[in-house]
């Protein structure tokens, strides 16, 4: 039998999060009724300000072109081979839109501020 690396581990994680995602209502996006195509959101999320729109000429290309705000400060958010978004707050966390990984990160940052991430 194979040994089970990481890679392996949330390459199956992933496959069961996306055969769950339609049947599921866990995730906050889904919970909350939205559908969005990664359009342009901007709301109040426990207390911190999310905002989300889509950057022209990311230089970020994991964003996919895409930048995620908390309280004004980039929050780095790639997305993954399966159409899953993570941010560097909750890397292990893949969430459906990245609406949801801004909702993560405010979960996780448990009212600590994001500090900027220096780019490469």
């Amino acid at each position: 039998m194979p040994e089970l690396s990481r890679r392996r581990a949330l390459t199956a994680a992933a496959v069961l999060a996306t055969a769950a995602g339609p049947w599921s209502a866990g995730t906050p996006a889904m919970a909350a009724g939205h559908h969005d195509a990664h359009g342009t959101f901007d709301e109040v999320y426990k207390g911190r300000r999310i905002q989300g729109r889509p950057a022209a000429g990311a230089g970020h290309h994991h964003g996919a072109g895409y930048a995620v705000f908390v309280d004004g400060v980039e929050l780095h958010v790639m997305r993954n081979a399966d159409g899953t978004w993570i941010s560097v707050v909750s890397h292990y966390d893949p969430v459906p839109t990245p609406r949801a990984a801004a909702r993560a990160a405010v979960d996780d940052l448990q009212g600590a501020p994001l500090l900027p991430f220096p780019a490469n």
